[in-house]
C-alpha cells in the first residue's frame, strides 16, 4: 500500500500536478507582462500602418473600384492569401534570417517583433478591406460627383466612414497578437508565453502556467472591453 502510495506522488510530480505557489517570482512574472505589452504595442502599431496600406490597396484596386487593377489586386490577395494560411509559429522560423537582418537577433522582445508584424499585417489587411466595402457606394459616388481627388475620396470618405470596423478590426488584430506572442516563446521569443514554456512546461511548474495564462486572460479581456467602448462611442457619433 505504502508503495502504491509513493509510485502516485512521483507520477503527480512527474506530470507537474503538484502546485506550489513559493515557486512564482513575481517580480519575473512582471517582467514577463511588459515585455509581452512591448511586443503588442509596438508589433500592433506596425501591424495597422502596413495592414492599412495593403487593406486599402485590395480594396482600391479590386474590382469596379477607384484604381481597378486585377493584375495587382490578384498578386496582392495571393500574397495576403499565403501569408495568412501559413502557421505563425513556422512563419517564425521561416523567416529567422529576414528578423536577424532586421533586429540583428531571433530571439526576445526585438527578435519577435518582425515576425509578429509578418503574420498580423495581412490579417488586418484582409480586415481593413472587409470593412472599406461597407462603406456606402452613394457617399463615395458623391463625392466623385464633387470633384474630390482619389486620396480625398480615400483619407475623407473611405477611411472616415469606416472607422467602426476599422477600430473594431484593430481590436481583433490585437487579440491575435497577443496568442501570437505566446506561441513566441516557443522559440526564446520572450513574454509570458517564454515564461509559461520554460517553467510551465519544461520544469512541470504548473502554477507558473496558471498564472501566465491568467495574465493573458486579463489582457484580452481588457483589449476587449476597451474596444467596444470605443467602437461604440465611435458609432454613436
Amino acid at each position: 500500500m505504502m508503495q502504491i502510495h509513493s509510485n502516485a506522488s512521483q507520477l503527480r510530480s512527474a506530470g507537474g500536478l503538484e502546485w506550489d505557489w513559493s515557486r512564482i517570482d513575481l517580480a519575473e512574472i512582471w517582467q514577463a507582462t511588459q515585455d509581452t505589452l512591448s511586443m503588442l504595442a509596438i508589433s500592433l502599431l506596425f501591424t495597422v500602418i502596413l495592414g492599412l496600406v495593403i487593406g486599402v490597396l485590395l480594396y482600391l484596386t479590386s474590382s469596379r473600384q477607384l484604381l481597378h487593377m486585377p493584375i495587382v489586386y490578384s498578386v496582392l490577395s495571393i500574397v495576403v492569401n499565403i501569408l495568412r494560411s501559413v502557421p505563425f509559429i513556422i512563419l517564425m522560423i521561416a523567416v529567422m534570417p529576414l528578423t536577424k537582418e532586421i533586429a540583428g537577433t531571433t530571439i526576445g522582445v526585438a527578435g519577435t517583433i518582425p515576425p509578429l508584424v509578418i503574420g498580423a499585417a495581412p490579417f488586418f489587411g484582409r480586415l481593413v478591406e472587409t470593412a472599406l466595402r461597407e462603406v456606402d457606394r452613394g457617399i463615395i459616388e458623391a463625392a466623385q460627383a464633387m470633384g474630390a481627388s482619389k486620396w480625398d475620396i480615400v483619407r475623407r470618405v473611405l477611411l472616415r466612414e469606416s472607422r467602426p470596423g476599422l477600430l473594431a478590426a484593430i481590436v481583433v488584430t490585437a487579440i491575435t497578437l497577443v496568442s501570437y506572442t505566446a506561441m513566441a516563446g516557443v522559440v526564446g521569443g520572450g513574454g509570458l508565453g517564454d515564461l509559461a514554456i520554460r517553467y510551465g512546461y519544461q520544469r512541470f511548474q504548473t502554477e507558473v502556467m496558471f498564472v501566465t495564462v491568467v495574465m493573458l486572460i486579463i489582457l484580452v479581456q481588457i483589449l476587449q472591453m476597451i474596444g467596444d467602448w470605443l467602437v461604440g462611442r465611435i458609432s454613436r457619433k
